[in-house]
């Protein structure tokens, strides 16, 4: 039975830990970042394999360069994705090279995207067990994760699941019952599946990503997923993404990833400058269905999501 990959205590407060000291430090702390590169990896130390973290997020212009699958690389252009965003030309390749990654970069710039055509990349679909965990805070979120790696994976023989509070627990079990090998969702539910039903076992599992660090490893989450990591085994590649990364955050990743790649952007750019932002002023609230259709009809919107 391979070991676990237990996170330090001192972070969070996990007893019993056999691992060492030094396994229990973690990589150094970033320091601040001085060059211009909006997206960057923080340091180059160079992997077991021979490639150092420039190599590894070395800007791939192309979804090509990256030595995707067929069929992945047929499902990333059926998404009408056309050239990698700036996070994903440095950061889909780290994931794909099982290396533990840090990535942070603003919203909208195609995250989600990111670390689902690297986890996809990984999963081996002739294996019938759960290679891949993605936890994020909302059962929006985890669906629209779902939804993306669903559609990704379109000519893959891969088996995805969604797991969320207010849904059947039931068909959760049959789902992993069934080969489920990607599994998306809420610390709440993913905990029941584990440790109350004895549903999801993660010992097969690959790849363990964090959605929205900074919601995951605050205080709201931080013992739901501190208990998952007790069950994770030591070799799993573990990914954090996030929009933004506060010091408290990036102090507790070094206690339970080790020597991850990094992939940041500047505090300074952490901005919504990949959204464009308009606002429409009315004059009755009675309106706003009718002005919104008209912006509907008048504009070409391949995406929203609309909050009532």
């Amino acid at each position: 039975m391979s070991s676990l990959r237990i996170p330090n205590h001192d972070v969070l407060a996990i007893a019993g830990s056999d691992r060492s000291e030094h396994e229990l430090q973690g990589s150094p702390q970033p320091q601040p970042q001085q060059d211009d590169e909006p997206v960057h990896a923080a340091a180059t130390p160079v992997a077991a394999d021979g490639q150092s973290d420039d190599d590894l997020t070395a800007a791939r212009e192309t979804f090509d360069e990256m030595g995707l699958h067929d069929d992945l690389l047929r499902g990333v252009f059926g998404c009408g994705f056309e050239k990698p965003s700036a996070i994903q030309q440095r950061a889909i390749v780290p994931v794909i090279s099982g290396r533990d990654v840090v990535a942070q970069a603003q919203s909208g710039t195609g995250k989600t995207a990111t670390f689902s055509i690297g986890i996809l990349q990984r999963i081996d679909p002739s294996h019938h067990a759960v290679q891949a965990l993605v936890l994020a805070p909302t059962r929006e979120l985890v669906s629209q994760i779902a939804g993306v790696m669903t559609q990704l994976s379109d000519r893959l023989q891969v088996k995805i699941h969604a797991c969320v509070g207010g849904t059947s627990v039931r068909d959760n079990i049959r789902a992993l019952n069934d080969g489920a090998q990607v599994v998306v969702g809420t610390p709440g539910r993913i905990n029941d599946l584990v440790e109350v039903r004895r549903a999801l076992h993660l010992d097969q599992l690959k790849v363990l990503c964090l959605d929205e660090a900074d919601e995951m490893l605050t205080e709201g989450f931080l013992e739901q997923v501190q208990h998952l990591f007790q069950c994770v085994p030591e070799e799993a590649q573990v990914c954090v993404f996030s929009a933004t990364l506060p010091l408290e955050v990036m102090e507790t990743t070094n206690r339970f990833m080790r020597d991850p790649v990094r992939v940041l952007v500047k505090r300074e750019e952490l901005t919504l400058k990949g959204i464009r932002q308009f606002f429409v002023a009315i004059d009755h609230e009675e309106w706003k269905l009718d002005t919104l259709c008209d912006l509907y009809e008048t504009l070409t919107i391949a995406q929203a999501i609309i909050y009532c």
